[in-house]
C-alpha cells in the first residue's frame, strides 16, 4: 500500500513540474509568435478606446493568493451627464465584442502565465470579493492556480450558473490530470471558433454578480 502510495505521490510531482514548465514554455512561445497580432489589436485598442490599452485586475490566484491579471480592453469609459460609467452592455462596443468572441482580449494573460501567477488550464480567475462568500467545499477551486481556459469554460462557459460553474471546478481539482489539461485545450480551440457560450443571453455581456449560495442562481 505505501509503495504504491509513494508511486502515486512520485507521478503526480512529476506531471505538476511537467505542468508548470510546460506552461512557461508554450507561453514564451506564444507571445513570441502572435507579438504581430498582439501589436495590431493593441493599437487599435488605442485608436478606438484610448488609453490604457490593457485591463488590469487585482484577482485570487492559488491558495488565495493576490495577483494582477491581464486583458486587453473590450469597454469605453463613456460616461453620463453626471459623470458615472454608463452600463456594460452601452461600453461594450463591436471591437469589444469581437475580441471577446475570438479570445483576443485573453491573450495578454500569457504574461501571466509565464511568471506563474496562472496556468493554461484551471478554474478562471473570479473577483476577490468572491472570496469571503465562498462555502469551504467552493474555496476548494483555489487548490490549484487559475487558468486562461477550463473545464467550466468547454461545458458552459458564461452560459452556466454559479452553481454549475463551481461543480464543474471542483470536479477538476479533484481529477486533474495532463491528458484532462490537453483535452480541455483541444475543446477549448473548438469552442473558440465556434464562439460558444460566451454569454447567458445576448443582453448579457457578463457573468452576473456572485453573492453566495443564498443569493445568487
Amino acid at each position: 500500500m505505501n509503495e504504491k502510495k509513494n508511486l502515486d505521490d512520485l507521478l503526480n510531482y512529476f506531471s505538476v513540474a511537467v505542468k508548470l514548465i510546460g506552461d512557461r514554455v508554450m507561453a514564451a512561445l506564444l507571445l513570441l509568435l502572435f507579438s504581430p497580432i498582439l501589436i495590431v489589436v493593441a493599437i487599435v485598442v488605442r485608436i478606438r478606446m484610448g488609453s490604457p490599452i490593457v485591463f488590469t485586475q487585482l484577482r485570487p490566484g492559488q491558495h488565495g493568493q493576490i495577483f494582477q491579471v491581464y486583458k486587453f480592453r473590450t469597454m469605453t469609459n463613456d460616461r453620463d451627464a453626471e459623470g458615472n460609467l454608463l452600463s456594460d452592455k452601452e461600453r461594450l462596443i463591436p471591437l469589444g465584442q469581437f475580441l471577446r468572441k475570438a479570445s483576443l482580449d485573453e491573450f495578454p494573460q500569457l504574461w501571466n502565465v509565464l511568471i506563474g501567477d496562472m496556468s493554461f488550464v484551471g478554474p478562471r480567475p473570479l473577483l476577490v470579493r468572491y472570496l469571503e462568500r465562498y462555502s469551504p467545499e467552493q474555496a476548494r477551486r483555489h487548490d490549484v492556480r487559475p487558468g486562461i481556459t477550463g473545464w467550466a469554460q468547454v461545458n458552459g462557459r458564461n452560459a452556466l450558473t454559479w452553481d454549475e460553474k463551481f461543480k464543474l471546478d471542483l470536479w477538476y481539482v479533484d481529477n486533474w490530470n495532463l491528458w484532462l489539461d490537453f483535452k480541455i485545450l483541444l475543446l477549448t480551440v473548438k469552442k473558440v471558433i465556434k464562439q460558444e457560450g460566451i454569454s447567458q443571453s445576448p443582453d448579457v455581456v457578463a457573468m452576473p454578480e456572485f453573492w453566495g449560495d443564498d443569493k445568487s442562481s
